[in-house]
């Protein structure tokens, strides 16, 4: 008997002392698209929370306990920068309490790592909602969703040396399906090059000058300023006489003055996801853009 509780007082003692499995990372995404893009860089490695959904404006997140709690036990915090998310993340990050994630390897940017479009000479507000990092809507470019998803691997790797090998993996597995789907989407969205289209917000920069396509109109008379029945008003005859393929919104922009000009000119209003879950399709990055351009393609029919 006093020998089985010797064995049971060392068993209860190794345990005690015995090195715990590899914890996690712990990844708190601002946005759903680095949450995907996370996954498919990290898979099981890390264990992700994203702090909005593609039917909420990025750009007015309040800054809620729920995402103070996820922030505050964040390894790294994924976001787009390029003040998308001025409004909310500095609060987020300043409430938390969380020094890993205030500057240095903990804080991911994915504006840093990229050219943007649309940075402004000049700041003034009367122009508008203008980020003077350029336009933060990158997410609609493969190209540089590459470029951020080759520096994204590399921050995981740093941070978490003992995944390193599987981090590269999964990041050369990835450029590779992706870098096989571009050529394979531009073929596809090949009708659509040329094509004009009416905007509700400058969110599609990105998209357009990758398809080829032209803005020649948008819903708001200035960024971030509600479309207005005056300014809808004036936008009736641009889009008639510039054959103009669809009036497009994000998933969660409100329909409304886009159906208002829609039923005005004959020219469909169209929903674009955005991003990933913005519609019953897109479950991932590569459905996300498989969604647009076939919705786009739709209109064109």
């Amino acid at each position: 008997m006093n020998r089985l509780i010797l064995l049971c007082t060392m068993a209860l003692c190794a345990s005690a002392f015995a090195v715990p499995a590899h914890a996690n990372l712990k990844v708190f995404s601002c946005e759903p698209e680095w949450g995907a893009l996370l996954t498919e860089l990290a898979g099981d490695k890390v264990d992700v929370d994203v702090g909005t959904s593609a039917l909420q404006d990025v750009h007015v997140i309040e800054a809620k306990p729920s995402l103070i709690a996820k922030v505050r036990r964040a390894d790294l915090v994924v976001c787009t920068g390029a003040d998308l998310e001025i409004g909310w993340l500095p609060q987020l990050v300043h409430q938390s309490g969380n020094p890993k994630i205030a500057s240095g390897a903990g804080s991911f940017m994915a504006s840093d790592q990229i050219t943007t479009l649309e940075k402004p000479s000049q700041l003034d507000r009367a122009n508008g909602d203008v980020h003077p990092g350029g336009n933060p809507h990158f997410q609609m470019d493969p190209q540089r969703v590459l470029a951020i998803a080759k520096a994204l691997s590399a921050r995981l790797a740093q941070l978490d040396a003992a995944n390193a090998a599987t981090y590269q993996q999964r990041l050369a597995d990835f450029s590779a399906r992706w870098s096989a789907t571009i050529p394979r989407w531009e073929a596809k969205a090949a009708p659509l090059k040329g094509r004009n289209v009416v905007v509700h917000h400058n969110s599609w920069i990105y998209l357009t000058t990758w398809l080829g396509m032209h803005e020649i109109g948008s819903l708001e008379p200035k960024p971030g300023v509600p479309p207005t029945s005056a300014h809808l008003a004036t936008l009736i005859d641009t889009t008639k006489a510039q054959h103009t393929l669809a009036i497009i919104r994000a998933a969660y922009q409100d329909p409304k003055p886009a159906d208002w000009l829609a039923e005005r000119t004959g020219v469909p209003a169209v929903t674009l996801p955005f991003t990933v879950g913005g519609d019953a399709q897109s479950r991932d990055l590569f459905s996300f853009y498989d969604s647009t351009i076939d919705k786009l393609l739709g209109a064109a029919k």
